[in-house]
């Protein structure tokens, strides 16, 4: 009777395939094939998650870029603003010079006057046929009985601690009559100096303080009753 053993048979196969398994993972191509496949799993990996760290760094550039450019338009209407503003300053600065000028125009002929008031107060005598202001340039027209007093009034003009400067007096001699009645060919004639007074009127220059000072120190004399203050004339 012929006896066959099942289990070494069984045994045996397994074993065999295991070693064609081992044989076969054991090869060049395998290791290369399952190299290449963990290479390329590998590879696979990083390029996804390239893609998406890039894909969030685009999301989060867009943000910051609309936010710079919110930024940027908050930051134009706030120079528009303030272009306006400096417009609107520069307007009213503007303005404030004119009305300056204004009122120094307005203020220059009774300043003038005013001056030259106090001055003839002082030297009884001067009589003013005009003043012609152009400009800081004054010309003072007048006469007077006496070129004494004369004098006295262009050095009153000239040390009036600035307020008046660079003088110049021209004055003219004119006969107006025989003293008396009388035939008398040696009678004495009567006489009055013509002057023309030319200087600069310089408010600006004057030194305020110490010209009221002069004037308040100096000695009030009544002028006569022909004194009058004439008009200004001002181009």
């Amino acid at each position: 009777m012929i006896k066959i053993n099942l289990l070494e048979s069984i045994t045996e196969r397994q074993n065999g395939a295991v070693v064609v398994v081992e044989r076969k993972v054991g090869s060049a191509n395998s290791k290369l094939l399952l190299m290449s496949l963990a290479v390329t799993a590998l590879l696979i990996a990083v390029i996804g998650w390239d893609i998406v760290s890039t894909q969030m760094a685009k999301v989060e550039a867009e943000k910051e870029l609309a936010n710079q450019q919110e930024i940027a338009k908050q930051l134009e209407s706030v120079m528009k603003e303030q272009k306006e503003l400096e417009q609107k300053i520069a307007n009213i600065d503007v303005r404030i010079s004119a009305i300056k000028k204004l009122r120094g125009s307005q203020a220059g002929p009774s300043a003038v006057l005013e001056s030259l008031k106090e001055r003839i107060t002082m030297t009884p005598g001067i009589y003013l046929d005009s003043v012609e202001q152009k400009g800081d340039q004054l010309t003072i027209k007048g006469n007077s009985p006496d070129e004494s007093a004369v004098t006295q009034f262009g050095r009153s003009l000239e040390f009036s601690s600035g307020l008046f400067s660079n003088l110049g007096i021209e004055t003219q001699r004119k006969e107006i009559g025989a003293a008396t009645a009388s035939a008398d060919p040696n009678a004495a004639k009567a006489e009055i100096v013509n002057f023309t007074i030319r200087c600069a009127y310089t408010p600006s220059k004057a030194n305020t303080g110490a010209n009221t000072q002069t004037m308040a120190n100096a000695p009030a004399q009544t002028p006569p009753a022909a004194q009058g203050a004439p008009q200004v004339a001002k181009n």
